[in-house]
């Protein structure tokens, strides 16, 4: 299921009113959804299924506390590839099938500001309240089949990275394969999904998804701990940035990686993720099932394979099922 914006045009005018944050009388709300002063509760309730909160005051009207930061498909783009084919839409099942179901998903950008089953690796979920965070994913095509794919959520995760300094963003970190991290708390992470011949052409889709605004009220079964960009920038003294603002230059910087990574793969990359590397040369554990590994990590090799001392001796690890996590972590 999707809704581009929503079922109602008005509905929709309506939410872009409110999420200034501001009170709005029942009459203006009426008179822009079409109904009467009387019902425009009615008709604003079915905000509640998106999970918005409004506020209704008697002589006031009503309000989104706090506002909101829609995402804008006219206010997104890339500088780098203008043929990119660009959707927002307000609720997805999840961005990366979305276009996993679409003819041909090549150079399409899916946005959602709400996914009902938004997930991670390993079929965790992707917990994805309205409007809080950023849920984008990319579909791309290749040539050579899986083996020019070998270390690609590595250099995704770099892509992330790149984004979020050029607003003067620091300390951000990259955790082996798919984590983004500040300060040892998940920012975001990378899930990627292919279809076609494993040794020919390959689609590619590429998600990314990012804590911007969420609370801790919609992160009750997220079982690791997690930070939000804005708390990231209230301490940095950075100033706020919309979330149209990261979309646009996180695409910028996806492009510029997907179009040449068929030709230079993770190699080129490799250098440049090992300065973002978390958890370098400490001690960790690799679990693979109901296997367990425990060693230093030594960095990841050309084709971002883990690195891994086990006394004394290098053992690889690839991506695939494997996670990373502290060895002395709980």
């Amino acid at each position: 299921m999707s809704l581009n914006l929503f079922d109602s045009n008005s509905l929709g005018q309506a939410l872009k009113l409110l999420s200034d944050g501001e009170f709005h009388s029942g009459e203006e709300l009426g008179a822009l959804l079409g109904v009467s002063r009387a019902a425009v509760w009615k008709t604003l309730k079915k905000f509640e299924l998106l999970g918005i909160d409004l506020i209704s005051v008697k002589g006031k009207g009503y309000c989104i506390g706090g506002g909101l930061d829609l995402l804008d498909q006219s206010k997104i783009f890339s500088g780098r590839c203008e043929s990119l084919n660009i959707n927002v839409f307000a609720q997805v099942d999840s961005t990366n099938s979305y276009l996993l179901r679409q003819n041909k998903p090549e150079r399409h950008v899916c946005l959602a500001e709400n996914q009902t089953a938004g997930r991670g690796r390993r079929g965790r979920i992707w917990v994805s309240p309205f409007a809080q965070n950023l849920y984008l994913s990319i579909g791309w095509g290749f040539d050579g089949g899986i083996a020019v794919l070998e270390g690609l959520s590595l250099a995704i995760g770099l892509a992330v990275v790149r984004s979020l300094r050029h607003y003067g963003i620091s300390g951000l970190k990259l955790k082996w394969p798919n984590d983004i991290l500040y300060k040892d708390k998940k920012l975001g992470g990378v899930l990627i999904e292919m279809n076609g011949d494993p040794s020919g052409y390959c689609l590619v889709v590429v998600g990314v998804g990012l804590n911007v605004s969420m609370h801790d009220g919609h992160a009750s079964s997220i079982d690791q701990p997690w930070i939000n960009l804005n708390d990231i920038l209230a301490e940095q003294g950075v100033p706020l940035i919309t979330r149209n603002q990261l979309a646009s230059s996180l695409l910028d910087e996806l492009v510029l990686i997907l179009s040449d990574y068929h030709r230079i793969g993770f190699a080129a990359y490799k250098e440049e993720w090992a300065l973002f590397a978390a958890h370098m040369n400490q001690a960790v554990s690799i679990h693979s099932g109901n296997t367990v590994r425990t060693g230093v990590m030594r960095g990841v090799d050309s084709t971002g394979a883990l690195r891994l001392d086990v006394d004394g001796k290098e053992q690889i690890f690839h991506g695939g099922e494997l996670s990373l996590r502290g060895a002395y972590a709980s």
